[in-house]
């Protein structure tokens, strides 16, 4: 625009809005003003037309470059003062779905896509703070009968002692992926336990050792496999077993110290529970579910050299059934402490709306609890092997004084099963109610079952009443009915049966002269009563106070804890707690194990 004209409609307007005329040095300042304006627009104009090749400059480079490329930027860049453009984002991989490579799921917190499947986050923390006692109303009940000359009492503390526990705590994922042109998906998972309130390492108290480390890649139930609903699915690695499975769901104390199998699938009433175990190296069906009913089946072969199952299975780091060859008898050392070879696993259930039903089989082959006879006749030392001993003269130095006792020796090796069968039912008014009865077998000679704690039957009841969605309290029962023997323990009590192979004169029974070891009295049945209360923060956090009491019969020693809970009270005083070869853990039967115990757990 030409200025002098600019000036001109200037001055018309003023002319306009004022009632003085303009005066001509007035006119002659705003030509002036005008003309800066112009030099600083020409400037303006300048700069405007660098940036523009500039910006031209970095389009056209960002054009020609490949989309793979990304831009880095370093400290050492000089600054331009031209606004960074945005990184270019590669495209996501994306699966015959539409889904891209991890995209979250919804509805799932922990639920992401993978290229045609899926993957899920879960796991369990669970911590508590415990208050227990082996020998609640004041101390165990001293045998007559027993001569153990230093030590009439236990050793140490056997009563109330505080602990903090980490039970049953785990993380895992699994997931599926779809396999194009094949029935069935495959499947996955990876579990791993842990330990909150302690350290990894090897499980080991003064009673048992395991070189299994809590908190190592993948500890727990880890498989792979094909599943489908029509076909139902095929996995293999290692799992609980079917028949523990079976009643998960009739135990609202699982992991507590009040746990269920303190005495169900618990054949001695170590804190070991033989019918509850983790199976390695295992292969199983889990059927669909049709018109109500379900089926598994399990088989693990025991992958043992041996032929009394003495032997660290192939590809294992533990005996099988969880004995380490250093831990429970003194001698042999080998894996005589429960240890078995081939087993199977299985369950048929029916469900119909609030009603479960289920039986249930596991039998483990060859069990060898061969240090249970070396421990009852005071045979063997750590210098010896199990072949040297049953391979010696009996009579001779180091080896069993006659044949009866060799005997006794090799028939304990046998089979162990387990039978059960269960059903609970939920009431409109939120009350569940459930029970199980459970008979369990070991095969072994007459010769030796004055010793067999390990054939008897058990019962289990429940209940559950929802107070409110968030609140609930449970009530449990247990009873392990008498076993057919019992090979004794510290302050156990005798009978006047002479034990097979140690009578040399009995003349008189009755005052015990002459007559070698006495058989104990098998009057080992137990009772477990628990209770908890839960209320949940959310879908997740739930806090739970629990108390239970084990009330042991004069020569049984079942515990509180076993099954789950990360700090077990059992039978043992504090008598050689170094573990392994040379502890000689003292276990004294009959006491009444209390405790209360009060934790968090969340879910996820």
């Amino acid at each position: 625009m030409n200025k002098y004209a600019l000036a001109v409609a200037l001055v018309a307007v003023a002319a306009v809005t004022q009632t003085a005329p303009a005066s001509a040095d007035k006119l002659d300042d705003v030509l002036a003003r005008l003309e800066a304006i112009e030099k600083n627009n020409a400037k303006l104009a300048n700069e405007n037309a660098a940036l523009k090749a500039r910006l031209n400059k970095v389009e056209t480079t960002k054009s020609t470059a490949p989309a793979a490329v990304s831009v880095v930027r370093t400290a050492s860049a000089p600054a331009t003062g031209i606004p960074t453009p945005p990184m270019v984002l590669a495209e996501p991989e994306i699966d015959a779905k539409g889904h891209g490579f991890l995209e979250h799921k919804k509805g799932n917190p922990l639920t992401f896509y993978t290229p045609g499947g899926e993957i899920t986050a879960y796991g369990n923390i669970d911590v508590s703070a415990d208050d227990t006692t082996k020998a609640f109303g004041g101390n165990v009940n001293t045998n007559p009968a027993f001569t153990g000359g230093s030590e009439p009492f236990p050793t140490g503390n056997f009563g109330w002692m505080p602990a903090i526990s980490s039970n049953s705590s785990y993380l895992g994922v699994r997931g599926f992926q779809v396999l194009p042109n094949f029935p069935a998906n495959f499947v996955y998972q990876l579990e791993v336990g842990f330990d909150v309130s302690a350290t990894p390492g090897l499980k080991q108290t003064n009673s048992q050792i395991s070189d299994n480390v809590n908190g190592s890649l993948f500890n727990r139930n880890t498989y792979i496999g094909f599943a489908s609903p029509e076909f139902g699915a095929i996995k293999i690695g290692k799992t609980t077993a079917p028949y523990e499975n079976s009643t998960g769901g009739f135990n609202p104390f699982a992991g507590q110290i009040g746990d269920m199998r303190v005495i169900m699938g618990n054949t001695g009433g170590d804190n070991r529970v033989e019918f509850a175990t983790r199976l390695e190296h295992s292969i199983w069906y889990e059927s669909p579910t049709i018109g109500g009913f379900q089926f598994n089946a399990l088989f693990s072969p025991g992958q043992n050299r041996s032929d009394i199952s003495d032997n660290i299975a192939a590809g294992s780091s533990d005996c099988t059934g969880g004995n380490d060859p250093i831990s429970g008898g003194l001698f042999p050392n080998g894996c005589n402490d429960g240890a078995f070879s081939n087993a199977v696993s299985t369950n048929l259930s029916y469900t119909n709306g609030p009603f479960y039903a289920t039986v249930a089989y596991e039998r483990h082959f060859k069990v060898n609890r061969q240090s249970d006879i070396s421990g009852i006749y005071g045979v063997g030392n750590s210098g010896q092997t199990t072949f040297t001993l049953v391979n010696c003269a009996p009579g001779t130095t180091g080896c069993f004084p006659n044949a009866t006792q060799l005997a006794a020796f090799n028939a304990d090796v046998a089979d162990e099963d387990a039978f059960k069968v269960a059903a609970l039912y939920t009431f409109p008014t939120k009350t569940t109610v459930g029970g199980i009865f459970e008979m369990m077998h070991r095969y072994v000679s007459p010769l030796i079952s004055f010793q067999n704690e390990r054939q008897r039957n058990g019962t289990w009841a429940f209940l559950t009443q929802e107070l409110t969605p968030k609140d609930s309290i449970s009530v449990g029962w247990a009873h392990a009915f008498a076993a057919v023997g019992d090979p004794g323990q510290h302050n156990s009590g005798t009978t006047t049966t002479p034990v097979p192979g140690t009578t040399t004169d009995c003349t008189n029974p009755d005052g015990f002269s002459n007559c070698g070891l006495l058989t104990i009295q098998n009057d080992n049945s137990a009772d477990m009563i628990t209770s908890t209360y839960k209320h949940k923060f959310g879908d997740n956090l739930t806090w739970y106070t629990a108390v239970a009491a084990t009330v042991n019969g004069p020569n049984a020693h079942y515990d509180l804890g076993a099954g789950g809970h990360g700090v077990t009270t059992d039978c043992h005083s504090a008598f050689g707690a170094s573990g392994g070869l040379v502890s000689q853990p003292h276990c004294w039967v009959g006491p009444i194990l209390a405790g209360v115990s009060t934790g968090l757990q969340w879910r996820f």
